[in-house]
Parts: C-alpha cells; structure tokens; sequence
C-alpha cells in the first residue's frame, strides 16, 4: 500500500470523493496529483453546499472539499496535502459558527463529526475526541455520576468548536469557562504535525489553541475535568419592572453565592416592551432541599410572578433542546442569526447595557430571541486567549437574535447595527466574546487580544506559518 493510499484510507473521505475517485486515486504519483487531490476534485455538489453554510445563514462560501475524517492520522494527512497544495483548511465541528468562521472559499473543510468517541473516564476526568458533542459528553458522565464544572446552555455544540472559542454557561462565575476546564489537548498543527499539549507539556501551545480561534492547530481530543454530578436543580425564574433592579439584585446574589448558576435576560413582550429576567438554579439531592426562604431574602423581584420548579439535572442541561424543536419546526432555526456576544465592565455594564437596551426595537430580537445581562466573577477564568475586561466583575451582555424572516436586507441591517454598537462597547471597555457576527479586520484582532496578541501571532507562525488554517477569521 502506497503512503497516499494509506493517508486516504485513514482520512475516512466521506460522500465528497466518490467511488471512481478513490479507485483512480491508487494509481496516482505524487501529492499533487494524489487521492486527496482526486476526492477534491469531486466534491458531492449537496455536500459542499452544506459546508458552506452555518449556523449564521448570513455568509455563504463554497468549498473545494470536505473530508470526514476517522483517525487523527488522518487530519493530519489532510493538513499536510493541502498545506503542500497551498490550500486554506477549516475544522467544522456542528457548524454553529455565526459569520462564516468555519467555512473557507475554495479551500478544504475537515468535518468532525466522525470523531466523536468518548474514550474514558475516571474520577476527575472525561477523553473525549473533539467532534462528540456535549450533549454525548453529558449522557456518558452522568452514567457515571459525573459532570463537568461548566456546560454550554446549547449542548449541541462539539467540544473541539467550544474549547477554539472559550465556552460560557451558567456555572461560569464559579469555574471559569469550557477552556478553563481543559486539563490536556491533543492537536494537529497547520504543519500536520500531532501534539499533546497541557500545562506542563508544550504550554505555548496549550495556551495558544485553547480560544485560539482554531489558528495554528486543530484540537482533535480533551480531557476535561469531572465534578459529582448533583441529582436535582431548583430552577428559580424572577421578574423585574427594569433594568436597575435586576442588576442590583444580581449583583447581590453573586456577591453572596447564593446560586449554583447565575444568568439573566431582557427579552420581548408581546405587547410591546421588554421584560427584566433573573434566572438562577440551585443544586441538590433528592434528600435535600434549597432554603427558598433564604436565596430570595432581600431581592426586589415581583415575587407574585416568581417561577420555581425543580428538575433533573439532564433535563434541565437540555432545556434549550425544547426551543431548539420549536424553532426548527417553525423554520427560525435556518434563518440568519447575526448575534452580537459581548463582556461589558462590571463598572459601567448598566449603562451601556442601558443605552442598548433603549435603541432597540423588540423585532431587532425577534419574539423568540434574547438579551442575555449577567455578571460573573472573573476569578476561575484563567485561559490566556480569552479576553475579559479587567476588572474582577463582569457582566456577560448578549443579543441573541432571532429574526421571523429570512430576510437578506434585514440581516445585513443587523450585522451593521452590531459593528455600530460592538465599536461603542469596545470604547467603553467591552470585550468582544469571538462568536459574533460582523466583520473583523486583522487590527480589529490585534486590539482584541491586546497584550495577548503576540501568543497567538507567534504561535500561528510556529505552527502554520502558511497561514493555511481557519481563515474565516481573517486574523492575518
């Protein structure tokens, strides 16, 4: 069996490359002209048309193959080809990008999604490749009476595409993020080199790939760290008559660690307006119960139109499947998202999440989007690549839109609406969470990382310096 052969076979091509292409692929002579470069040549029109598309629906760009690889072998063999071939490369996990990141023009998609077995888990720890999704991470853990600290709301996203941008959820004021969770990695590089990287083992790099954008290497397996799992979680749903009030008390309940999750939200009323959110989950047993009494001693909610319900800890990780059915089944799901994902500075968030607040028209979110508002302690996040604003208490400010229609004019209004305001943000201290949509210029990321930009930078020219790989980013 030749080299090329062997690298075909351990790339696990999926429909892109058809059965002619693979039996003319053994009879090649060199990497130009070798089996990746006949599946490429091939590509499944419906395929590629898939991979040009996110979750964003507002990019569009057409790839000239995506393979699926089976073995990290095999990514790696993908990444040597096409760097030889001066092709750009991205990693597509579930695709939930928002503006084309994971998408490249005339260049190669690697599909994650056939690397996604859980490999083992001990006390302290999950191995998991990065293509299985959390949602596969949480089913496994729990088996076992594990968790890990932190889980995105949305657990449809792969591990490798939520640790390449950092990962946030409700536990976050407690544990950092999803990369802070990360006790090793291993990677490809953009030279197709395989590495294992951890604290103590190539850390540069380590430091690099974890919310590095996906930029010098692509992560093909975690290991993440494992807590006990809690039985129960006491959700608690309070309402407010305006903004003021619910930052004050959500300041409060952080400060004095009331809650084992802590978010909030303005979202639309039917009517017209806004309504004011706190929403917060204890953990417990089946034995045990919260001391409602105490969690809400104090706070200004209209406690009349308080919610408190118990759930199971899976169902309530799950809660956003129940919405993610709706919108499919009503076709929100695959109209445009140009989400705006923003940290504001503890200092100033309720007036600039004020004033955003007042210019926005309820349709600008749509009936079933959001404006996530929530501080978190900045204690546990620890990963270098993720840029907060310094200052010990931020607060997570998101607009989580989603519009009734697929309309192009509207989305691109959006997209302008969020560069408009992302500018206003950053000049009032606000750092940028990189999952937004709107386009960024390689200054705009320079200012971005700040003193961090030179790990990154010099990272990629280590470890890609053919600038091959995730170039929907356009960081250089």
């Amino acid at each position: 069996m030749t080299p090329n052969r062997r690298a075909l076979l351990h790339a696990g091509v999926s429909a892109t490359a058809t059965l002619a292409s693979l039996a003319l692929a053994g009879q090649s002579r060199g990497p130009a002209d070798g089996p990746f470069a006949s599946a490429a040549s091939n590509c499944n029109p419906e395929t590629c048309a898939a991979a040009g598309e996110d979750f964003g629906h507002i990019i569009h760009k057409q790839p000239r193959a995506v393979f699926r690889p089976t073995t990290i072998p095999g990514i790696a063999g993908i990444l040597r080809w096409a760097a030889e071939q001066g092709l750009t490369v991205a990693a597509r996990g579930q695709g939930h990008s928002i503006y084309g990141r994971v998408m490249t023009e005339g260049g190669i998609v690697i599909d994650l999604g056939a690397l996604a077995t859980i490999h083992r888990i001990e006390p302290d720890r999950v191995v998991v490749d990065a293509g299985a999704t959390w949602h596969a991470v949480l089913e496994a853990t729990l088996a076992k009476g594990l968790v890990p600290p932190v889980l995105t709301n949305y657990l449809g996203l792969s591990v490798g595409g939520t640790l390449a941008i950092g990962g946030i959820g409700g536990s976050s004021s407690r544990h950092g993020l999803l990369t802070d969770q990360a006790i090793e990695l291993d990677v490809v590089t953009g030279q197709g080199r395989q590495l294992t990287c951890s604290p103590t083992s190539n850390a540069e790099l380590y430091d690099a790939v974890r919310a590095g954008l996906a930029q010098c290497a692509i992560i093909t397996r975690a290991t993440l760290r494992l807590v006990r799992a809690p039985e129960q979680v006491r959700r608690f749903q309070l309402s407010y008559p305006d903004l003021p009030s619910l930052t004050a008390d959500q300041r409060r309940v952080l400060a004095e660690a009331r809650f084992d999750q802590l978010q909030g939200a303005v979202v639309p009323e039917a009517a017209g307006g806004w309504r004011y959110l706190l929403e917060a989950g204890v953990f417990h047993d089946g034995d045990s119960h919260p001391d409602d009494e105490a969690l809400l001693a104090g706070l200004s909610d209209r406690r009349g139109s308080a919610v408190v319900i118990d759930f199971a800890f899976r169902d309530d990780a799950n809660a956003f499947a129940k919405l993610e059915a709706l919108l499919r089944a009503n076709g929100q799901w695959f109209n445009p998202h140009p989400w705006l994902l923003v940290f504001l500075r503890g200092s100033n968030a309720l007036e600039i999440a004020s004033e955003v607040v007042a210019g926005m028209k309820s349709e600008d979110i749509g009936p079933f989007g959001r404006i996530t508002c929530y501080p978190m302690i900045t204690d546990e996040c620890r990963t270098p690549l993720v840029r907060l604003p310094d200052e010990r208490i931020v607060f997570v400010f998101n607009l989580i839109r989603i519009p009734v229609s697929a309309d192009k004019t509207n989305a691109e209004r959006l997209v302008a609406q969020n560069r408009e305001l992302y500018d206003r943000i950053r000049g009032a201290g606000g750092v940028l969470y990189p999952a937004s949509a709107f386009p960024m210029s390689s200054q705009d990321w320079a200012d971005h990382f700040g003193v961090q930009w030179p790990l990154l930078r010099d990272a990629r020219r280590r470890h890609d310096p053919g600038n091959h790989l995730t170039p929907g980013y356009n960081l250089l």
